[in-house]
């Protein structure tokens, strides 16, 4: 049984992992994207609205992510 499951639970750390990857290397791009910085516009000056459209950003990400690697 545990020789049938292994290969399938690499394969979902490797899919995983890359799905992690593409994820993190489009909201990199995003961010050079965009004038100013991300970062500095959410966290220091407190801009909901900012961080309102990345979280819907993000989740739009990882939806088209989840969908093409399945």
């Amino acid at each position: 049984m545990t020789e049938e499951l292994l290969p399938n639970i690499i394969l979902s750390l490797i899919y995983s992992g890359l799905g992690i990857l593409i994820f993190i290397l489009a909201f990199v791009v995003i961010d050079k994207m965009t004038p100013g910085s991300l970062w500095k516009e959410i966290i220091e000056d407190h801009n909901t609205a900012l961080g309102v459209m990345m979280a819907g950003v993000s989740i739009a990400i990882s939806i088209v992510i989840a969908a093409s690697i399945f």
